[in-house]
């Protein structure tokens, strides 16, 4: 989980002291919860004094720990942390180890500009311009689970869309139906070869935790992206940057809407941060979790700043579990069912809903993301007690004290 972390610098840098650069960490832990492998962030200021050599990161036992500089300048690592305790980690000039990659994720324009990442935990995909062009209509995150922790979404991919099988498919469609639908269903990540699966529906909803604007009491769906930019790629942290197309808000005019995703190693959830250029006037925002079948199994707390919600559960592929956790305090959370209507055009029942208040020039930052009953999550409630903890920790976040 990414976190917002407080540096003390108690010393003056070693340019000034002539010191061997050396750096040490403390890690305060305020919060009642031990924290396990959980990201923390420090300015690349810190590792000033190693510029033009490599630096390693120990824990206290001397033993490495995976390391990575992001694109906004920042060194983050995995730090783990008892309640109420510190944990002290060291910097000091040397070759570190290679670390596999954990959170990672690419474009595949050869599935209709899809957009999919994902960590040890889980994996997500967001949809592109190319199915836009199609008229399908997909407004948001779709969750595929996994219950390995290396990556496997790129394996998916270059399975279900390997162009050879395919032409055998296409070709055995025409003699025997029975090969061709054994030699798809091998392939297609819509099953479970051992590693998980994407059976999550999206549709014309917001799906698992995607954000929009309300105008005049109604959604403003936000469609596929327009532009993209992976800005990191691994390992401990993937981000992108989408630009969306201009929506046209009554009363406002065209209002681009632009947001930056962040999945961390070890994370159920993802950062999201959106920004809505070209607004003039405070307006409603809401993050939803789309409801598929009658469910009385969510849970959403203002006071605690989270939506959480357990999927039906489907057959033999076990039970998705969706959230959204707030920063800030949310104005309402509620069920907001869609009409019989709306029911039958977008395959589900509405969305369990916070709603916020967006002003101008701000940027409306959560987390959504999801877990899976065959992945760490035995039942509804384990996943619930995840959420309220995730949240508890995003109130007490680790702080970091810098020495030199």
């Amino acid at each position: 989980m990414k976190k917002i972390v407080v540096f003390l610098l108690l010393a003056c840098a070693f340019a000034c002291t002539g010191k061997k650069a050396e750096v040490e960490i403390i890690v305060h832990n305020f919060s009642s919860l031990d924290r396990e492998n959980e990201i923390v962030e420090m300015d690349t200021a810190v590792i000033g004094a190693f510029r033009g050599e490599g630096f390693v990161l120990c824990d206290s036992a001397g033993r490495q720990i995976p390391y990575q500089v992001t694109y906004d300048g920042k060194v983050i690592f995995p730090a783990s942390v008892k309640a109420g305790e510190n944990a002290k980690y060291r910097i000091t000039a040397g070759n570190p180890e290679v670390f596999d990659t954990i959170a990672c994720g690419k474009q595949y324009p050869e599935r209709l500009d899809d957009i999919a990442w994902e960590n040890d935990r889980i994996a997500f995909r967001t949809y592109g311009p190319a199915l836009q062009a199609t008229g399908e209509k997909a407004y948001g995150y779709d969750i595929w689970v996994k219950r390995v922790a290396e990556p496997v979404v790129d394996m998916r991919y270059r399975l279900e869309l390997n162009p050879e099988i395919r032409a055998q498919i296409a070709k055995l469609r025409k003699s025997d139906s029975e090969a061709a639908s054994k030699l798809a269903n091998s392939v297609s990540y819509h099953i479970d070869h051992g590693n998980g699966l994407d059976y999550y529906n999206v549709g014309p909803t917001l799906g698992a935790g995607t954000s929009a604007l309300v105008v005049n009491g109604k959604i403003v769906y936000p469609y596929c992206y327009k532009d993209y930019e992976i800005l990191d790629n691994g390992p401990l942290r993937f981000t992108v940057k989408l630009v969306y197309n201009p929506l046209d808000i009554p009363g406002e005019g065209l209002v681009e809407e632009t947001r930056v995703i962040s999945l961390d190693a070890g994370s159920q959830l993802n950062r999201i941060a959106v920004r809505f250029d070209s607004l003039r006037q405070e307006m409603p925002v809401v993050t939803g979790i789309v409801m598929h079948a009658p469910s009385e199994v969510c849970q959403m707390d203002t006071a605690a700043r989270y939506i959480a919600y357990a999927e039906p559960e489907v057959s033999t592929d076990g039970q998705i579990y969706v959230a959204a956790v707030f920063p800030k305090a949310m104005k309402e959370a509620k069920i907001v069912k869609f009409s019989e209507k709306e029911q039958a055009e977008r395959k589900a029942l509405g969305h369990v809903a916070a709603f916020s208040m967006y002003r101008p020039g701000d940027v409306y930052t959560y987390y959504s993301g999801a877990g899976w009953s065959k992945w760490g999550f035995d039942s509804p409630e384990e996943w619930f007690d995840y959420v309220q903890h995730y949240a508890q920790r995003l109130r007490t976040p680790l702080k970091l004290t810098i020495r030199y």
